[in-house]
C-alpha cells in the first residue's frame, strides 16, 4: 500500500511539471502569429496605464526656480 501510495504522488508530482493539458495558442503557424501580436498589443499598454494609475503623465506643478512670494 505504501509504494502505491508513493507511485501515485510520484505520477501526480511528474505530472504537473509536464506543461498544460491544453495549449494556449494554436498549432497552425499564421494563427499562432496573429495570436501572439494580439497578446503583444495587450501587454504593449501596461506602462501607460501604470503611469495613468499612479498619475504620472501629469505635469509638475512644482516651479523650477524661487518666487519672491509678495506683491512686487
Amino acid at each position: 500500500m505504501r509504494r502505491f501510495l508513493l507511485c501515485t504522488l510520484l505520477l501526480a508530482m511528474a505530472s504537473l511539471n509536464v506543461g498544460c493539458v491544453m495549449p494556449i495558442y494554436s498549432s497552425s503557424p499564421s494563427t499562432r502569429a496573429r495570436q501572439l501580436i494580439f497578446t503583444s498589443e495587450g501587454l504593449r499598454h501596461i506602462p501607460e496605464i501604470w503611469e495613468r494609475i499612479w498619475a504620472l503623465e501629469l505635469p509638475d506643478l512644482a516651479t523650477p526656480y524661487r518666487t519672491h512670494g509678495g506683491i512686487i
